[in-house]
């Protein structure tokens, strides 16, 4: 059973103790993916993976047979264009150990968890990695299943598990936490511009605002 606070303000995530590992976003998977759009998933964990590398969240990434899946999306692997994903033979990625040496190096606990598919590549790696000590939240609309049901099933079990579900706007919302953090709202908002919708209209006022100068008296 977890030991890390779900409520207080130790609940919410930082940067700082954040890691984050994305699992085979590759054209393969995508192809049996029905639980959710996929330019939708496509657009959500782009804009998750530019969030991490805007304040500086230790991001791994990783496929499962990329020869015959397909490599990356290209989109994700330009935002960290030096970083060669950990191609796995194992569909539990918490099995591979390369994968759990990087996370381990980081020397962080609060591991942030998205892929294809919920059901399988990412149910699997969180419920392992929650056994060992990891307080593990599982970015629900950067990852998808095989159906409706395939999805929802799996964000249901790793809940009884004490998993935290979050969604990838909520992520970096709890990442910024003081719009006076002004050199990390800039940064965020570069990153959430393309990818955030209605969102990303309502940061780009919030930001003008900010920038305003108060009438003098």
């Amino acid at each position: 059973m977890s030991t890390f606070p779900k409520t207080g303000l130790a609940a919410l995530l930082t940067p700082q103790e954040s890691v984050l590992v994305l699992i085979d976003h590759q054209p393969f998977q995508f192809a049996n993916l029905h639980s959710h759009e996929p330019t939708m998933i496509v657009n959500n964990v782009v804009g998750l993976a530019k969030a991490a590398r805007a304040f500086d969240v230790p991001t791994i990434l990783t496929t499962v047979i990329e020869e015959r899946g397909g490599t990356i999306l290209q989109p994700l692997q330009d935002v960290f264009p030096d970083q060669k994903p950990i191609n796995r033979t194992t569909i539990n990625t918490w099995e591979d150990p390369r994968v759990v040496d990087a996370v381990k190096a980081t020397g962080r606990k609060k591991l942030i968890i998205a892929g294809l598919y919920t059901e399988i590549c990412v149910a699997m790696p969180a419920l392992q990695a929650a056994g060992e000590g990891f307080d593990v939240y599982v970015v629900t609309d950067a990852s998808g299943g095989v159906s409706a049901e395939a999805h929802d099933m799996a964000v249901r079990r790793m809940v009884q598990a004490g998993i935290t579900p979050i969604t990838w706007m909520a992520v970096l919302a709890e990442w910024q936490r003081d719009w006076a953090r002004e050199e990390s709202a800039a940064a965020m908002g570069a990153a959430v511009a393309p990818h955030g919708g209605a969102s990303s209209v309502a940061l780009a006022w919030e930001l003008q605002l900010l920038a305003t100068p108060a009438p003098s008296a």
